[in-house]
């Protein structure tokens, strides 16, 4: 996955929103304010997501390129090198959950906004 199809890809998904809130070359990806996944624009080396506890522990001892996420809860966030062994399709899913994640844990009134998503 290169920097532009992961950047379209994530601004499809309903209310999402990019920001470089930290720094000029942290590019986050966030619905309601809350980040689903972020990059490093200059590099794009890795991916970082957010995954349910057990599913981030199962995620890096099924896949070498899963690795915990740097400056990030390891205990909910791994990231994804992007050196193209791991099919788009499967870090698009992971986008995916990790947006869901985030939306499940926002207000319930806001949260109905993304029930048919």
């Amino acid at each position: 996955m290169d920097i532009e199809t992961y950047r379209s890809y994530c601004l499809s998904i309903k209310g999402a929103e990019e920001k470089t809130p930290f720094d000029k070359t942290t590019l986050v990806f966030s619905v309601k304010g809350k980040m689903f996944s972020s990059t490093n624009i200059d590099t794009f080396e890795l991916i970082n997501v957010k995954c349910d506890p057990e599913e981030t522990l199962l995620l890096r001892e099924k896949y070498e390129e899963v690795i915990p996420a740097y400056y990030m809860n390891k205990k909910h966030w791994n990231s994804i090198l992007t050196n193209g062994k791991i099919t788009n399709g499967q870090i698009e899913k992971w986008i995916k959950d990790s947006y869901y994640l985030v939306v499940a844990g926002l207000p319930k009134k806001v949260r109905e906004e993304f029930q048919n998503e």
